[in-house]
Protein backbone atom coordinates (compact mmCIF):
# COMPACT_ATOMS: atom_id res chain seq x y z
CA UNK A 1 0.00 0.00 0.00
CA UNK A 2 1.03 3.54 -1.17
CA UNK A 3 2.56 5.45 1.83
CA UNK A 4 0.41 8.75 2.79
CA UNK A 5 1.81 11.91 2.60
CA UNK A 6 2.95 13.86 5.56
CA UNK A 7 0.03 15.84 6.95
CA UNK A 8 2.33 18.24 8.48
CA UNK A 9 2.63 20.51 5.37
CA UNK A 10 0.74 23.40 5.60
CA UNK A 11 -2.16 23.72 2.77
CA UNK A 12 -2.33 27.54 2.25
CA UNK A 13 1.77 27.44 2.28
CA UNK A 14 2.04 24.94 -0.63
CA UNK A 15 -0.87 26.49 -2.68
CA UNK A 16 1.24 30.22 -2.42
CA UNK A 17 4.29 27.97 -3.35
CA UNK A 18 2.98 26.62 -6.69
CA UNK A 19 1.25 30.35 -6.94
CA UNK A 20 4.62 31.66 -7.55
CA UNK A 21 6.01 29.01 -9.43
CA UNK A 22 3.00 29.33 -11.91
CA UNK A 23 3.51 32.87 -12.42
CA UNK A 24 6.84 32.67 -13.41
CA UNK A 25 6.53 29.39 -15.35
CA UNK A 26 3.97 31.06 -17.71
CA UNK A 27 5.70 34.40 -17.77
CA UNK A 28 8.66 32.52 -19.34
CA UNK A 29 7.28 30.19 -21.19
CA UNK A 30 4.28 30.68 -23.10
CA UNK A 31 4.35 34.78 -22.11
CA UNK A 32 7.50 35.16 -23.67
CA UNK A 33 7.09 35.87 -27.15
CA UNK A 34 5.18 38.56 -26.35
CA UNK A 35 8.07 40.60 -25.84
CA UNK A 36 10.83 38.69 -26.73
CA UNK A 37 9.84 37.74 -30.40
CA UNK A 38 10.44 40.96 -31.75
CA UNK A 39 14.47 41.44 -30.34
CA UNK A 40 15.32 38.02 -31.41
CA UNK A 41 13.76 38.47 -34.92
CA UNK A 42 15.76 42.02 -35.44
CA UNK A 43 19.06 40.28 -33.74
CA UNK A 44 19.38 36.73 -35.62
CA UNK A 45 17.77 37.63 -38.55
CA UNK A 46 14.89 35.18 -38.08
CA UNK A 47 11.57 36.35 -39.22
CA UNK A 48 9.02 37.09 -36.73
CA UNK A 49 6.97 33.96 -37.72
CA UNK A 50 9.60 31.26 -37.59
CA UNK A 51 10.48 32.74 -33.69
CA UNK A 52 7.04 32.78 -32.83
CA UNK A 53 6.80 28.97 -34.12
CA UNK A 54 8.84 28.06 -31.69
CA UNK A 55 6.30 28.41 -29.24
CA UNK A 56 3.80 25.87 -31.30
CA UNK A 57 6.74 23.49 -31.81
CA UNK A 58 6.96 23.35 -27.87
CA UNK A 59 3.26 23.25 -27.31
CA UNK A 60 3.02 20.11 -29.38
CA UNK A 61 5.45 18.69 -27.67
CA UNK A 62 3.95 19.45 -24.30
CA UNK A 63 0.72 17.76 -25.89
CA UNK A 64 2.29 14.78 -27.02
CA UNK A 65 3.90 13.75 -23.58
CA UNK A 66 1.11 15.48 -21.47
CA UNK A 67 -0.52 11.45 -20.93
CA UNK A 68 3.27 10.52 -19.71
CA UNK A 69 3.50 13.43 -17.05
CA UNK A 70 0.07 12.20 -15.95
CA UNK A 71 1.21 8.91 -15.06
CA UNK A 72 4.04 10.37 -13.75
CA UNK A 73 1.90 12.33 -11.54
CA UNK A 74 -0.24 9.32 -11.09
CA UNK A 75 2.98 7.16 -9.75
CA UNK A 76 5.29 9.68 -7.82
CA UNK A 77 2.80 12.55 -6.92
CA UNK A 78 4.01 16.04 -7.71
CA UNK A 79 7.29 16.80 -6.74
CA UNK A 80 9.22 15.18 -8.70
CA UNK A 81 7.93 16.14 -11.93
CA UNK A 82 7.71 19.71 -10.94
CA UNK A 83 11.23 19.98 -9.89
CA UNK A 84 12.40 18.08 -13.30
CA UNK A 85 9.92 20.93 -14.86
CA UNK A 86 12.16 23.74 -13.19
CA UNK A 87 15.55 22.23 -14.65
CA UNK A 88 13.96 21.97 -17.84
CA UNK A 89 12.71 25.17 -18.01
CA UNK A 90 16.25 26.13 -16.64
CA UNK A 91 17.77 24.25 -19.65
CA UNK A 92 15.78 25.35 -22.13
CA UNK A 93 16.07 28.95 -21.48
CA UNK A 94 19.88 28.89 -21.20
CA UNK A 95 19.74 27.39 -24.37
CA UNK A 96 18.09 29.81 -25.76
CA UNK A 97 20.54 32.43 -25.00
CA UNK A 98 23.15 31.16 -26.46
CA UNK A 99 21.28 29.98 -29.92
CA UNK A 100 23.00 31.25 -32.58
CA UNK A 101 21.65 28.43 -35.22
CA UNK A 102 17.92 28.44 -35.69
CA UNK A 103 17.66 24.40 -35.37
CA UNK A 104 18.99 25.44 -31.67
CA UNK A 105 16.52 27.43 -31.01
CA UNK A 106 13.98 25.34 -32.13
CA UNK A 107 15.94 22.42 -29.40
CA UNK A 108 15.02 24.93 -27.09
CA UNK A 109 11.61 25.39 -27.60
CA UNK A 110 11.12 21.10 -27.32
CA UNK A 111 13.04 21.43 -23.69
CA UNK A 112 10.89 24.15 -23.26
CA UNK A 113 7.54 22.39 -24.25
CA UNK A 114 8.64 19.66 -21.78
CA UNK A 115 9.14 22.43 -18.85
CA UNK A 116 5.48 23.59 -19.76
CA UNK A 117 3.83 19.83 -19.50
CA UNK A 118 5.61 19.48 -16.46
CA UNK A 119 5.45 22.77 -14.81
CA UNK A 120 1.86 24.74 -16.01
CA UNK A 121 -1.44 24.33 -14.86
CA UNK A 122 -2.09 21.15 -15.50
CA UNK A 123 0.99 19.26 -13.99
CA UNK A 124 -0.36 21.63 -10.44
CA UNK A 125 -4.02 20.75 -10.90
CA UNK A 126 -2.66 17.16 -11.12
CA UNK A 127 -0.28 17.54 -7.87
CA UNK A 128 -3.06 19.26 -5.70
CA UNK A 129 -5.69 16.63 -7.19
CA UNK A 130 -3.50 13.85 -6.24
CA UNK A 131 -2.78 15.47 -2.55
CA UNK A 132 -6.45 16.88 -1.60
CA UNK A 133 -8.92 14.70 -3.92
CA UNK A 134 -11.99 16.41 -4.66
CA UNK A 135 -11.50 18.11 -1.92
CA UNK A 136 -9.18 20.31 -3.94
CA UNK A 137 -11.27 22.63 -5.94
CA UNK A 138 -10.55 25.50 -3.50
CA UNK A 139 -7.08 24.48 -3.80
CA UNK A 140 -7.05 24.47 -8.30
CA UNK A 141 -9.29 27.59 -7.62
CA UNK A 142 -6.62 29.93 -5.65
CA UNK A 143 -3.69 28.39 -8.33
CA UNK A 144 -5.61 30.11 -10.93
CA UNK A 145 -5.82 33.24 -8.93
CA UNK A 146 -2.36 33.39 -9.45
CA UNK A 147 -1.28 31.99 -12.73
CA UNK A 148 -4.05 34.97 -13.90
CA UNK A 149 -1.24 37.25 -12.91
CA UNK A 150 1.62 35.80 -15.06
CA UNK A 151 1.35 38.50 -18.01
CA UNK A 152 0.59 41.53 -15.52
CA UNK A 153 4.17 40.63 -13.50
CA UNK A 154 6.57 39.35 -15.97
CA UNK A 155 5.80 41.26 -19.47
CA UNK A 156 6.78 44.31 -17.55
CA UNK A 157 10.58 41.92 -16.03
CA UNK A 158 10.79 41.06 -19.61
CA UNK A 159 10.45 44.26 -21.30
CA UNK A 160 12.89 45.57 -18.65
CA UNK A 161 15.35 43.35 -18.82
CA UNK A 162 15.15 43.20 -22.81
CA UNK A 163 15.26 47.18 -23.03
CA UNK A 164 18.29 47.25 -20.31
CA UNK A 165 20.52 43.87 -21.35
CA UNK A 166 19.37 42.39 -24.36
CA UNK A 167 16.90 39.41 -25.15
CA UNK A 168 20.06 36.88 -24.24
CA UNK A 169 20.02 38.24 -20.60
CA UNK A 170 16.66 37.87 -20.14
CA UNK A 171 16.73 34.24 -21.16
CA UNK A 172 19.59 34.02 -18.40
CA UNK A 173 17.69 35.87 -15.88
CA UNK A 174 14.75 33.86 -16.13
CA UNK A 175 17.06 30.22 -16.15
CA UNK A 176 18.32 31.52 -13.09
CA UNK A 177 14.80 32.45 -11.37
CA UNK A 178 13.96 28.74 -11.90
CA UNK A 179 17.01 27.25 -10.24
CA UNK A 180 16.75 29.88 -7.49
CA UNK A 181 13.39 30.33 -6.61
CA UNK A 182 11.64 28.02 -8.45
CA UNK A 183 13.47 25.08 -7.62
CA UNK A 184 13.62 25.35 -4.11
CA UNK A 185 10.00 25.61 -3.48
CA UNK A 186 9.06 22.88 -5.81
CA UNK A 187 11.55 20.73 -4.16
CA UNK A 188 11.05 21.43 0.04
CA UNK A 189 7.27 22.44 0.02
CA UNK A 190 6.09 19.87 -2.11
CA UNK A 191 4.74 16.48 -0.21
CA UNK A 192 6.56 13.57 -1.22
CA UNK A 193 3.40 11.49 -1.62
CA UNK A 194 0.22 11.95 -2.19
CA UNK A 195 -2.30 11.32 1.05
CA UNK A 196 -4.42 8.36 -0.53
CA UNK A 197 -6.48 8.41 2.92
CA UNK A 198 -7.88 11.42 1.71
CA UNK A 199 -9.58 10.58 -1.44
CA UNK A 200 -10.80 6.99 0.22
CA UNK A 201 -12.55 9.43 2.37
CA UNK A 202 -14.36 11.30 -0.14
CA UNK A 203 -14.74 8.18 -2.89
CA UNK A 204 -15.39 4.70 -0.91
CA UNK A 205 -16.38 3.61 -4.21
CA UNK A 206 -15.09 5.06 -7.06
CA UNK A 207 -16.11 5.00 -10.79
CA UNK A 208 -13.37 3.16 -13.11
CA UNK A 209 -12.58 5.40 -16.15
CA UNK A 210 -12.72 2.02 -17.96
CA UNK A 211 -16.12 1.87 -17.41
CA UNK A 212 -18.30 2.26 -21.34
CA UNK A 213 -20.48 5.47 -19.42
CA UNK A 214 -17.08 6.88 -18.07
CA UNK A 215 -15.30 6.43 -21.24
CA UNK A 216 -17.82 8.59 -23.02
CA UNK A 217 -17.99 11.73 -20.64
CA UNK A 218 -13.98 11.24 -20.92
CA UNK A 219 -14.70 11.99 -24.82
CA UNK A 220 -17.11 14.66 -24.49
CA UNK A 221 -15.01 16.49 -21.78
CA UNK A 222 -12.04 16.38 -23.70
CA UNK A 223 -13.55 18.08 -26.70
CA UNK A 224 -15.51 20.48 -24.64
CA UNK A 225 -11.66 21.08 -23.30
CA UNK A 226 -10.04 21.51 -27.03
CA UNK A 227 -12.90 23.97 -28.27
CA UNK A 228 -12.06 25.96 -25.72
CA UNK A 229 -8.64 25.71 -26.05
CA UNK A 230 -9.23 26.56 -29.74
CA UNK A 231 -11.29 29.62 -29.16
CA UNK A 232 -8.59 31.02 -26.34
CA UNK A 233 -5.86 30.28 -28.08
CA UNK A 234 -7.43 32.12 -31.91
CA UNK A 235 -8.41 35.07 -29.81
CA UNK A 236 -5.30 35.34 -27.45
CA UNK A 237 -3.03 35.78 -31.01
CA UNK A 238 -5.63 37.35 -33.36
CA UNK A 239 -7.89 39.79 -30.91
CA UNK A 240 -5.90 43.29 -31.83
CA UNK A 241 -5.84 42.38 -35.19
CA UNK A 242 -9.81 41.78 -35.54
CA UNK A 243 -10.51 45.10 -33.44
CA UNK A 244 -8.16 47.17 -36.00
CA UNK A 245 -10.27 45.24 -38.99
CA UNK A 246 -12.95 46.46 -37.29
CA UNK A 247 -12.34 50.05 -37.62
CA UNK A 248 -10.62 50.80 -34.09
CA UNK A 249 -7.41 52.62 -33.34
CA UNK A 250 -4.27 50.09 -32.07
CA UNK A 251 -4.17 52.15 -28.80
CA UNK A 252 -8.29 51.75 -28.62
CA UNK A 253 -7.83 48.12 -29.33
CA UNK A 254 -4.91 47.53 -26.74
CA UNK A 255 -6.99 49.66 -24.00
CA UNK A 256 -10.19 46.61 -24.76
CA UNK A 257 -8.31 43.89 -24.81
CA UNK A 258 -6.82 44.41 -21.53
CA UNK A 259 -9.95 44.36 -19.93
CA UNK A 260 -9.88 40.10 -20.63
CA UNK A 261 -7.51 39.44 -18.02
CA UNK A 262 -8.73 41.33 -14.93
CA UNK A 263 -12.21 40.13 -15.80
CA UNK A 264 -10.55 36.92 -16.03
CA UNK A 265 -9.40 37.10 -12.19
CA UNK A 266 -12.43 38.94 -11.08
CA UNK A 267 -14.73 35.70 -12.25
CA UNK A 268 -12.16 33.41 -10.18
CA UNK A 269 -12.19 35.56 -7.13
CA UNK A 270 -16.07 35.49 -7.46
CA UNK A 271 -16.36 31.22 -8.12
CA UNK A 272 -13.66 30.70 -4.78
CA UNK A 273 -15.99 33.14 -2.67
CA UNK A 274 -19.38 32.38 -3.84
CA UNK A 275 -18.69 28.75 -5.67
CA UNK A 276 -16.18 26.55 -3.45
CA UNK A 277 -17.95 23.56 -2.63
CA UNK A 278 -21.40 24.66 -2.79
CA UNK A 279 -22.46 23.75 -6.08
CA UNK A 280 -21.28 20.95 -8.65
CA UNK A 281 -18.05 22.43 -11.18
CA UNK A 282 -20.37 20.98 -14.04
CA UNK A 283 -22.40 24.40 -13.54
CA UNK A 284 -19.24 26.38 -13.53
CA UNK A 285 -18.27 24.61 -16.81
CA UNK A 286 -21.59 25.49 -18.07
CA UNK A 287 -21.30 29.31 -17.49
CA UNK A 288 -18.15 29.31 -18.50
CA UNK A 289 -19.16 28.29 -21.99
CA UNK A 290 -22.22 30.17 -21.94
CA UNK A 291 -20.31 33.62 -21.47
CA UNK A 292 -17.70 32.56 -23.72
CA UNK A 293 -20.29 31.74 -26.52
CA UNK A 294 -22.55 35.62 -25.31
CA UNK A 295 -18.64 37.37 -25.09
CA UNK A 296 -17.87 36.28 -29.02
CA UNK A 297 -21.43 36.81 -30.34
CA UNK A 298 -21.86 40.68 -28.94
CA UNK A 299 -18.17 41.16 -30.77
CA UNK A 300 -19.61 39.74 -33.89
CA UNK A 301 -23.10 41.77 -33.87
CA UNK A 302 -22.19 44.92 -31.87
CA UNK A 303 -19.28 47.15 -31.97
CA UNK A 304 -20.00 49.54 -29.47
CA UNK A 305 -20.74 46.36 -26.60
CA UNK A 306 -16.95 45.49 -27.24
CA UNK A 307 -16.23 46.45 -24.18
CA UNK A 308 -18.93 44.24 -22.88
CA UNK A 309 -18.23 41.40 -25.01
CA UNK A 310 -14.87 41.08 -24.09
CA UNK A 311 -15.31 41.32 -19.86
CA UNK A 312 -18.07 38.64 -20.83
CA UNK A 313 -15.14 36.57 -22.92
CA UNK A 314 -12.73 36.77 -20.01
CA UNK A 315 -15.01 35.79 -17.61
CA UNK A 316 -15.69 33.05 -19.14
CA UNK A 317 -12.33 31.59 -19.92
CA UNK A 318 -11.37 32.77 -16.08
CA UNK A 319 -14.05 30.54 -15.00
CA UNK A 320 -13.06 27.86 -17.63
CA UNK A 321 -9.77 27.33 -16.12
CA UNK A 322 -11.37 26.51 -12.66
CA UNK A 323 -14.12 24.10 -14.27
CA UNK A 324 -10.99 22.09 -16.51
CA UNK A 325 -9.44 21.37 -13.43
CA UNK A 326 -12.32 21.02 -10.87
CA UNK A 327 -15.08 18.95 -12.89
CA UNK A 328 -12.68 15.76 -13.69
CA UNK A 329 -11.96 15.62 -9.96
CA UNK A 330 -16.00 15.16 -9.26
CA UNK A 331 -17.24 12.82 -12.47
CA UNK A 332 -13.70 10.22 -12.70
CA UNK A 333 -11.96 8.31 -9.85
CA UNK A 334 -10.04 10.96 -8.06
CA UNK A 335 -7.24 8.52 -7.54
CA UNK A 336 -6.87 8.52 -11.72
CA UNK A 337 -6.60 12.10 -11.53
CA UNK A 338 -3.49 12.84 -12.56
CA UNK A 339 -3.41 10.53 -14.93
CA UNK A 340 -6.70 11.72 -16.26
CA UNK A 341 -5.36 15.52 -16.36
CA UNK A 342 -2.74 14.25 -18.50
CA UNK A 343 -4.93 12.59 -20.69
CA UNK A 344 -7.16 15.68 -20.88
CA UNK A 345 -4.42 17.78 -21.91
CA UNK A 346 -3.00 16.11 -24.76
CA UNK A 347 -5.57 17.76 -26.99
CA UNK A 348 -6.15 21.20 -25.58
CA UNK A 349 -2.03 21.76 -26.38
CA UNK A 350 -2.18 20.26 -29.54
CA UNK A 351 -4.97 22.43 -30.78
CA UNK A 352 -3.30 25.19 -29.10
CA UNK A 353 0.07 25.04 -31.23
CA UNK A 354 -2.03 25.05 -34.15
CA UNK A 355 -4.51 27.42 -33.36
CA UNK A 356 -2.98 30.78 -34.34
CA UNK A 357 -1.96 28.94 -37.71
CA UNK A 358 -5.85 28.10 -38.48
CA UNK A 359 -6.88 31.51 -37.13
CA UNK A 360 -4.51 33.62 -39.69
CA UNK A 361 -6.15 30.94 -41.95
CA UNK A 362 -9.57 32.67 -41.25
CA UNK A 363 -8.30 35.58 -40.90
CA UNK A 364 -7.59 36.13 -44.35
CA UNK A 365 -10.61 36.07 -45.49
CA UNK A 366 -12.23 38.56 -43.11
CA UNK A 367 -12.64 39.04 -39.24
CA UNK A 368 -15.89 38.18 -39.31
CA UNK A 369 -15.12 35.06 -40.55
CA UNK A 370 -13.11 33.71 -37.69
CA UNK A 371 -15.11 35.33 -35.30
CA UNK A 372 -18.46 33.35 -37.00
CA UNK A 373 -16.48 29.69 -36.99
CA UNK A 374 -15.76 30.54 -33.34
CA UNK A 375 -19.24 31.49 -32.30
CA UNK A 376 -19.98 28.11 -33.81
CA UNK A 377 -17.51 26.21 -31.33
CA UNK A 378 -18.49 27.95 -28.65
CA UNK A 379 -22.38 27.34 -28.79
CA UNK A 380 -21.60 24.00 -29.56
CA UNK A 381 -19.78 23.97 -26.37
CA UNK A 382 -22.76 24.85 -24.57
CA UNK A 383 -24.54 21.90 -26.26
CA UNK A 384 -21.87 19.19 -25.69
CA UNK A 385 -21.69 20.51 -21.93
CA UNK A 386 -25.79 20.30 -21.33
CA UNK A 387 -24.94 16.68 -23.27
CA UNK A 388 -22.53 15.92 -20.08
CA UNK A 389 -24.97 17.65 -17.43
CA UNK A 390 -27.62 15.21 -18.51
CA UNK A 391 -25.06 12.04 -18.30
CA UNK A 392 -24.04 13.17 -14.51
CA UNK A 393 -27.62 13.27 -13.54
Amino acid sequence: MEAPASSSHNRSVLVSALGITQILAWGSSYYLPAVLAGPIAEDTGWSLAAVVAGLSCGLLLAGIVSPTTGRLIQRHGGRPVLVASSLLFASALALMAISEDYPIYILAWLLMGLGMSSGLYDAGFATLGRLYGPGARSAITTLTLFGGFASTVCWPLSAFLVESYGWRTACIAYAAIHLLICLPLHALLVPKLASVAVLRSHDPSPVRTTEPSVRNRFVLLAVILTLAALIASTLSVHLIAVLELRGLDLAVAVGLGALIGPSQVAARVVDLVVGRNRHHPIWTMLASVALLATGIGLLIVSLPLTALALILYGAGNGIHTIARGALPLIIFDPKEYAAVMGKLGMPSLLIQALAPSLGAILLAHSETSMLAVLFSFAVLNVGLVVVLARTLR
